[in-house]
């Protein structure tokens, strides 16, 4: 929840493991009829231990980044990447959104259960960042911790769903809800109406807090009014938080909105102390954006409460009645390959569970031709796990290109496709082998860190609107980029090259105080650094012969100190085999 001054607010930013029993809503629990229009399974009770451990990450982060987690700052990076390193691992489909728009350059965290209709999304979000006074635990790593263990359970459990649900870690909400204002202006109308309601939590776990709901009575509150009204909690309207949080942006779109809070800087009345207990005329956080934001400022009766809430509002929303179907996808990276007669390559096959239980996945392939043979390593994985595919050719070997099957056969059987060059001994396949060098087509084959590929305009592209940003905060900070290439035989010339624009308020003239390294495989091709400053890009070029018929990654890891920004700026990489 942001201050009602235009350039600071409230801050969310916590997260949670996941391992939570199965629990009935309580006895008295009104299930509201407009909010459940299916029967749903027992909601689950949320551990407000697990809740508190990723509080306790939350504050080791700001410990570690200058005692914040403030939007594009190290800190804020730090949170992003703990949030979605959980999900991802709990099988999330997960993406990062930069907002070009906000104070601080930074990313909304976007992470949604893949299954239930997907033109029916109920979504539930809060602001990951925090101020720059404090660690910023209540406000508002409460509602984000909240929010992440109730994706870890609703993971965990695995229910069948009758609706998408969508969970949102915004950033920038301090400097005026700047995260989720874009993500809601970057929807079309269609997808505006995809979503039947969002829910915000912004500091749910004040030390003097109360229970309050925006819009109380709407039926969009409904299921989070009938868990808090089990407890004879009595909540009231959320008066003090109206306009000043992530559910705003949505409310003006037309989008269905309610939410939880506890409280900032109002001060609780008598009446409210007779009902909820604490101090009357006290502030509800009296660490409201300082630097006692930290874990001694939790409540963690109201945390608990708030957590199950929002659980029982995703039970009543979302899932259905029954268990689902055992089911797994398998994928193949990359997906095709090249090798001469008498070499051999290499790929990963994953597996994900998609719905029900893990189970056993036997991989086999089908396809290769007269002299191909393909193993795995292991044969068999439970589903979640990888293994390596190797792919051999004979001397002998039947050449030309092929579509090699990949299988996996569980209590379902499921397929991927590879597609396989073969070529006689000291054939060369030539040509450009990196993808995406110009980075106009998105992310893929590439891994980066948040934020890295932009098309910002405060370091322009080369050529294109897109290139990889690494560093460049001021602050101590690392970025990675790499992407796995498969470097083919044969060829006479194998050369690797990009161009480098590197940008820095550096004044030393002897000191690398900020640096990028370049590597292929187990080589480091060359270390650049403020030192190496210059106006427009440079193109480097190197010899990367000695890596021919392997598949190697080419990585660029860029380091920046505590102060004075460097950027390295790299667009149209290329490795040119003939």
């Amino acid at each position: 929840m942001k201050l009602r001054t235009p350039t600071t607010g409230l801050a969310l930013a916590v997260l949670a493991a996941a391992t939570l029993t199965l629990a009935a809503p309580p006895a008295t629990a009104i299930r509201p009829t407009a909010a459940a229009p299916v029967a749903a399974l027992a909601a689950p009770d949320i551990s407000v231990t697990n809740v508190q451990a990723h509080l306790t990450q939350f504050q080791t982060i700001a410990t570690n980044n200058g005692g914040n987690r403030r939007a594009g700052s190290a800190g804020y990076t730090a949170s992003v990447s703990y949030v979605k390193s959980k999900l991802q691992a709990a099988g999330y489909t997960v993406t990062e959104q930069v907002c070009t728009s906000c104070v601080y350059r930074s990313n909304n965290l976007i992470a949604e259960w893949p299954q239930g209709p997907a033109d029916q999304v109920v979504m539930f979000g809060a602001h990951l960042d925090g101020v720059s006074a404090g660690p910023g635990i209540n406000d508002n790593g409460s509602g984000s911790a909240s929010l992440l263990e109730n994706a870890l359970v609703l993971a965990s459990q695995n229910p069948t769903m009758t609706k998408r649900v969508r969970f949102a870690w915004w950033t920038d909400e301090e400097q005026g809800l700047n995260g989720s204002e874009f993500y809601v202006n970057s929807l079309t109308a269609t997808q505006r109406g995809y979503i039947k309601g969002y829910y915000n939590f912004d500091m749910v776990s004040s030390t003097n807090g109360g229970y309050f709901i925006n819009r109380l009575t709407s039926t969009t509150a409904a299921p989070l009014k009938a868990y808090w009204d089990s407890l004879g909690l009595q909540p009231e309207e959320n008066v003090e938080g109206q306009g000043r949080s992530d559910d705003y942006p949505f409310q003006q779109a037309g989008i269905p909105t309610s939410g939880y809070a506890t409280g900032a800087s109002a001060r609780k009345t008598s009446t409210q102390a007779a009902k909820w207990g604490g101090t009357s005329g006290a502030a509800y956080d009296p660490c409201y954006h300082r630097s006692c934001d930290t874990t001694s400022n939790i409540s963690a009766t109201h945390l608990n409460r708030s957590a199950d809430g929002v659980a029982y509002a995703i039970w009543q929303l979302a899932v259905g009645t029954g268990t689902p179907t055992n089911d797994f996808s398998v994928a193949v990276s990359p997906t095709s390959g090249s090798l001469v007669r008498g070499g051999s390559t290499t790929a990963t096959v994953s597996t994900a569970t998609t719905s029900g239980s893990a189970q056993t996945v036997a991989l086999s392939a089908s396809g290769a031709p007269a002299g191909v043979t393909v193993s795995f390593s292991p044969s068999s994985v439970t589903s979640g796990g990888s293994a390596t595919m190797t792919v051999s050719a004979s001397s002998t070997a039947t050449t030309g290109t092929f579509a090699i099957t990949v299988t996996g056969t569980g209590s379902v059987t499921r397929t991927a496709t590879y597609s396989l060059t073969v070529t006689g001994t000291g054939g060369c396949t030539g040509g450009q082998v990196i993808g995406n060098g110009g980075f106009e087509s998105g992310t893929t084959p590439w891994t980066a860190t948040s934020g890295v590929i932009t098309n910002s305009t405060s370091q322009p592209a080369r050529t294109g609107s897109y290139k990889a940003w690494l560093d460049g905060y001021g602050s101590t900070h690392t970025d990675t980029l790499s992407q796995s290439v498969t470097v083919p035989a044969g060829c006479s010339t194998y050369t690797l090259g990009f161009y480098l624009h590197i940008d820095t308020a550096e004044t030393t003239t002897g000191t690398a105080y900020d640096r990028l390294t370049v590597q292929f495989g187990s080589t480091t091709l060359a270390t650049y650094s403020n030192l190496n400053a210059a106006s427009g890009y440079q193109l480097r070029s190197f010899n990367v012969a000695g890596y021919a018929g392997q598949t190697v990654t080419l990585k660029f890891t860029g380091t920046e100190d505590s102060s004075l920004q460097t950027s390295f700026v790299v667009d149209d990489v290329t490795l040119q085999a003939s």
